[in-house]
């Protein structure tokens, strides 16, 4: 017997509970009542989907592991829905850990323990999970926990790379609209002895001979996170199933946001003269009104190693690709998978990491390599070194008091899209209040020392 898209949400409703409701799944329609009824009572039986879901062997016992003489990093997250502003100046019901899309990056060394630990609030009007694909361990660990309650598991982080966290629960039936909702994360499993050094092929020429001109750069890397996914949305900001179903996104997000990383009114002003002369085709988070919201660079020096942890949360394919870079070296899994390769794909619940260096003073834009996804959203622009030529002004204003390899010792990078330091990190110059959070979270990131540049900006002397 064959069952449809609509059946087996309304089967998972009846034997694990759902937080599917009609409108997710309008057009589709199921009379329950003329189904087999011998077919239902068999998958009840069945134990529903814990049975295809046998134990692993693996210590999970928080106490055991923390007297195992490994390292104990505590993961501490709130499952809460909440509004969050979309492009258009339009809202949508996201949900989130711990009020920001994405939620918090974990950073660990390979070999350490993970204590993760997610509560409920009693007020929160569905229970939540979380998949951390990091683990090793029974998919019984990440069951749902109902509003008011906490729930904690352990883990040894044993390989390296990128992972995708996300909400989960094997009674967790409506989980797309969870993780397409905002509830998504990247933990970063560093490799226990360190990240390599990077080789880029390069040529010279020679005694009138064009040869091979290999140069290493050390494993030091100033580091970026970008995290790819789409938003599925009625008109009224909910999400909608058969949109996702469909593969029709309403919009395409980075760090969760559409266009978050391009230019503002700050960037049009020193560039243009002129706050209300765009730079860049799309800048939708123009104004300082915006707050944490305002569209900020990345900014980097050039022949510098940055390196880029690349995550698809998503439902859609990601075809990594920066406009006039190449991407030095591609790992995945702690293997080296490509040197100077020109586009990566990811599919869905899929990362990378991304090693590359910015040659030439310039505005390199990271997309999707989808046309699709970079009209909705997915266009991130770098900017290496001093390719606008402000230096001078900048330090005949006193913004900076002298030249500088990149505008971040002025303006900082976002705080979304800055992991935290972890083996081989250079540390940002400074790191800018940005991303898709509360005003709890962005107050939260000010008192931890992020800029909130919607407030220094107005203060900053003129520049000529």
């Amino acid at each position: 017997m064959l069952f449809t898209i609509a059946a087996v949400a309304v089967m998972g409703a009846t034997l694990f509970g759902s937080t599917y409701t009609q409108t997710q799944i309008s057009g589709q329609s199921l009379d329950v009542s003329k189904m087999n009824a011998d077919v239902i009572e068999q998958i009840h039986q069945m134990g529903g989907l814990q049975l295809v879901m046998p134990e692993a062997f693996a210590e999970t016992d928080c106490g055991a592991l923390a007297d195992s003489g490994r390292k104990v990093v505590e993961f501490n997250l709130t499952g809460e829905s909440v509004t969050l502003p979309i492009m258009g100046g339009k809202t949508y019901n996201a949900m989130t850990f711990s009020g920001q899309v994405p939620g918090p990056t974990l950073r660990v060394t390979q070999g350490d323990v993970v204590k993760m630990t997610l509560t409920i609030p009693a007020g929160e009007v569905t229970g939540h999970g979380n998949d951390m694909h990091a683990s090793q361990m029974s998919a019984s660990n990440f069951e749902s926990v109902n509003p008011g309650e906490t729930s904690q598991y352990c883990y040894i982080a044993q390989s390296a790379g990128t992972f995708k966290y996300h909400c989960s629960g094997v009674k967790l039936i409506g989980m797309d609209q969870h993780v397409l909702s905002g509830m998504y994360g990247i933990a970063i499993v560093d490799p226990i002895d360190g990240y390599n050094k990077l080789m880029v092929e390069k040529t010279a020429v020679s005694n009138g001979k064009v040869t091979l001109d290999r140069q290493f750069y050390d494993a030091d890397a100033l580091e970026f996170t970008l995290q790819y996914n789409q938003l599925y949305l009625t008109p009224e900001g909910n999400y909608d199933a058969g949109k996702m179903f469909g593969h029709q996104n309403t919009a395409t997000v980075v760090n969760g946001m559409q266009f978050g990383y391009v230019p503002n009114m700050v960037h049009n002003l020193l560039v243009k003269g002129d706050a209300n002369k765009n730079i860049f085709v799309a800048q939708p988070w123009n104004g300082l009104e915006h707050k944490q919201y305002q569209s900020q660079l990345l900014f980097v020096e050039n022949d510098q190693h940055v390196r880029l942890f690349v995550e698809n949360q998503g439902n859609e394919p990601v075809f990594f690709h920066i406009v006039g870079e190449i991407l030095d070296r591609v790992t995945q899994g702690n293997r080296v998978q490509s040197a100077a390769t020109e586009t990566w794909l990811l599919g869905g619940s899929q990362g990378m990491i991304v090693d590359l260096v910015f040659d030439e003073p310039g505005a390199y834009a990271a997309v999707n390599h989808d046309y699709a996804a970079i009209y909705t959203g997915a266009a991130t622009v770098f900017v290496a070194g001093d390719p606008f030529g402000l230096n001078p002004r900048l330090v005949d204003a006193g913004v900076i008091p002298a030249p500088v390899p990149s505008y971040a010792y002025a303006l900082g990078n976002p705080s979304d899209a800055v992991p935290p330091m972890g083996m081989n990190s250079i540390a940002h110059p400074a790191v800018n209040v940005h991303g898709l959070y509360t005003d709890e979270v962005a107050s939260a990131k000010i008192a931890s020392g992020a800029l909130p540049l919607w407030e220094i900006v107005p203060t900053l002397p003129p520049i000529p």
